[in-house]
């Protein structure tokens, strides 16, 4: 699964909208936030626990339990007479006349495998039941279940070093370089174009794990910077001749506007249908655009797309 939060703030946003407005996909939304985060599940604490350690948890601190404790969880029971196991986003969503005696912390997917495996005692999960409560029932935790299991089946996949290059190349130009142009302007512009190549290579050296270097060296860079019209700058960045292949970013226009200060990001993209211009937006979409021209007209095409937009 993917990485799992603890900040559950756009969790509760997305079931917010989902109270106000219960469509399919407003809950899905709420699902995908849900499989990815930790959530609070009020238990009850081990009998065997020392005096300092009840005590602390009374008094809300963190403790560390002993690997031989066994947490039971608080169910609540419904009118119907069948258990719900109760979960919740965050400690603001435990009303104070409501707290148990610890509360655990937990992937929410750990509980919904606690669900599955007791069934005759819990017939579904509830989240933040005293707030805004959402209800999961059997079949939807049944299709979560599924979910958690196709997950720990998946095998890790090996790449080679030249995949997590290429890996790289693309986080660099598609992702990190962007993003960092959009939010420093003219000034991150400026700073390219007077360190050039040893300022991007910089970006690879983040990424690579500690230890190792970048296959690509500062030289491997041609940055070139035009100034267009009054009001339009441009900055091409050749990419290393390992990029120039397909599924690669070989080279990347930046243009600054000076009258409406907008940075616009353009790429040269490698596809298996040939090569395109694509675009990458201040919010890191990325769009292709139409197909790319022989090497000489690119910067018109590129200047074409300015005027347009």
């Amino acid at each position: 699964m993917a990485e799992q939060r603890q900040d559950n703030k756009a969790l509760e946003e997305a079931i917010e909208i989902f109270r106000a407005d219960k469509e399919k996909d407003s809950f899905v939304k709420v699902m995908e936030l849900l499989e990815k985060s930790i959530v609070l599940v009020p238990a009850l604490a081990p009998g065997d626990l020392s005096p300092e350690l009840v005590k602390q948890m009374q008094e809300g601190k963190p403790v560390k339990l002993p690997k031989e404790a066994k947490i039971v969880p608080c169910l609540l029971r419904k009118e119907t007479g069948e258990q719900a196991l109760p979960v919740f986003t965050s400690p603001d969503q435990i009303p104070p006349d409501k707290k148990s005696p610890m509360v655990v912390a937990m992937p929410f997917m750990g509980c919904v495998s606690m669900a599955m495996a007791n069934q005759d005692k819990v017939a579904e999960v509830v989240v933040n039941p005293f707030t805004g409560i959402v209800v999961l029932n059997r079949s939807i935790l049944e299709v979560a279940e599924k979910r958690r299991q196709a997950a720990g089946q998946m095998k890790t996949v090996q790449v080679t070093k030249e995949q997590f290059q290429d890996l790289v190349h693309n986080r660099v130009v598609l992702s990190l370089l962007p993003k960092y142009l959009f939010e420093n302007g003219e000034e991150g512009l400026k700073k390219l174009q007077r360190e050039e190549g040893d300022f991007l290579w910089h970006f690879y050296e983040e990424v690579y794990p500690k230890g190792q270097k970048p296959s690509c060296q500062p030289d491997d860079f041609s940055v070139m910077t035009l100034n267009l019209t009054d009001t339009i700058q441009l900055t091409r960045l050749d990419m290393p001749d390992e990029a120039a292949k397909k599924g690669m970013c070989y080279r990347v226009y930046a243009v600054w506007k000076r009258d409406a200060q907008e940075l616009l990001y353009y790429t040269m993209e490698k596809t298996k249908d040939g090569n395109f211009i694509a675009k990458v937006t201040a919010d890191g979409g990325h769009e292709i655009v139409e197909p790319a021209p022989e090497n000489g007209a690119e910067i018109e095409a590129v200047m074409n797309l300015v005027t347009q937009s």
